[in-house]
């Protein structure tokens, strides 16, 4: 019928391991029906893929996929990380931080953007850095 969220479990005093995530995949597989799960998703950490391991020995049918988010964010990550490209990143953050930071610079910023805001990084987005840079591109002439 399509994807469907079935559970999430709070295990912060336990170790994630890759057995452990295996063996909660598994309980998860068992209750929906092995015949009814064609796809798990899950990010690219190394417990992750060593619970993919062990699934894919019991249950070969059934594909383990990295989120194409996590894999993205990663990528771009590694870009950024790239001296070539470190600098511009860095840069428009410091912009940023400055315009922020001094009231009348924000307000001057404000009136020639039709009061449009830069995007700002944020730890838990990816690609901020790429975003911000985008932002300021889109405001450069105003």
């Amino acid at each position: 019928m399509g994807t469907v969220f079935l559970s999430s479990k709070e295990c912060s005093s336990e170790a994630h391991t890759s057995q452990h995530i295996y063996e909660y995949v598994e309980s998860c597989i068992q209750q929906v029906g092995p015949e009814n799960v064609v796809q798990v998703v899950t990010d690219n950490a190394t417990n992750n893929m060593g619970a993919a391991k062990l699934l894919k020995e019991k249950r070969p049918s059934i594909f383990w996929t990295s989120c194409a988010t996590h894999t993205i964010k990663l990528m771009l990550e590694g870009i950024r990380a790239l001296p070539r490209f470190k600098k511009i990143p860095d840069q428009a953050k410091k912009l940023t931080i400055f315009i922020y930071a001094h009231h009348k610079t924000l307000a001057m910023m404000r009136s020639y953007t039709n009061k449009r805001e830069i995007i700002r990084p944020r730890v838990t987005r990816f690609a901020s850095a790429f975003l911000t840079l985008q932002s300021l591109s889109e405001k450069r002439n105003n």
